[in-house]
């Protein structure tokens, strides 16, 4: 059986999550805050981070890697399109929402985790800017489409899930931007998404920003 190493509060441990789910996959969860995972994952990935997945004698290591590594197990559609430019499209939207959306608000919750002498309220102020950009771009990219490249959901959309759900908690998405908050609720509606957001409720009160409770 798949082992995953990862932790059901990280955004990028999420997206190996919902593809095991939406794959129909059967799966082990180590989760790394426990010593025995975490020491293994150091061991498995070159700076210790994850998601990692163990299958046999073969290790994956990074979310979109194993996304792709998934698509060949199980029986459910696969989540990169069999098209080769359909293939590009949600490849590259996928690492848009984690260069531009996970990516910012990844360093602004870093910069809250910081002690208030170490804070940096430039640098928090940029990356705002950087999502506020982003965020504009995907309405645009997103209008009239269900999905991130259309009607099948695909690798974009597993990538867009954890990034739009937490950085919408560093920096709102606010009433101007329709597409965008009507395509996060889809996501959050979504039963493999549902199903890891719930598993990681008991764990949002480590989030510095302070949890809504909406989602």
């Amino acid at each position: 059986m798949i082992a995953l190493y990862g932790h059901p509060f990280a955004a990028f441990a999420w997206k190996a999550l919902i593809a095991l789910h939406e794959r129909g996959v059967p799966f082990e969860f180590r989760q790394v805050d426990q010593p025995e995972h975490g020491a293994r994952i150091a061991e498995l990935s070159p700076t210790g981070q994850f998601p990692v997945i163990v299958d046999g004698d073969r290790t994956v290591v990074g979310s979109n890697a194993v996304i792709d590594y998934l698509d060949g197990i199980g029986d459910m559609p696969p989540l990169i399109p069999a098209d080769r430019l359909a293939a590009i499209e949600a490849r590259e939207l996928a690492d848009l929402f984690d260069d531009y959306i996970a990516v910012p608000m990844q360093r602004i919750v870093a910069d809250a985790l910081l002690p208030d002498a170490e804070r940096s309220p430039s640098e928090v102020a940029r990356q705002r800017e950087r999502l506020r950009r982003a965020y504009a771009w995907f309405e645009r990219r997103l209008a009239g489409r269900d999905w991130a490249t259309g009607e099948r959901f695909t690798i974009a959309d597993v990538a867009a899930a954890p990034a739009l759900f937490y950085a919408d908690w560093a920096e709102p998405l606010g009433d101007s931007l329709p597409v965008l908050t009507a395509y996060r609720a889809r996501l959050l509606a979504r039963p493999s998404i549902a199903r890891v957001v719930d598993d990681a409720r008991p764990f949002r009160r480590y989030f510095p920003l302070g949890a809504p409770h909406r989602d």
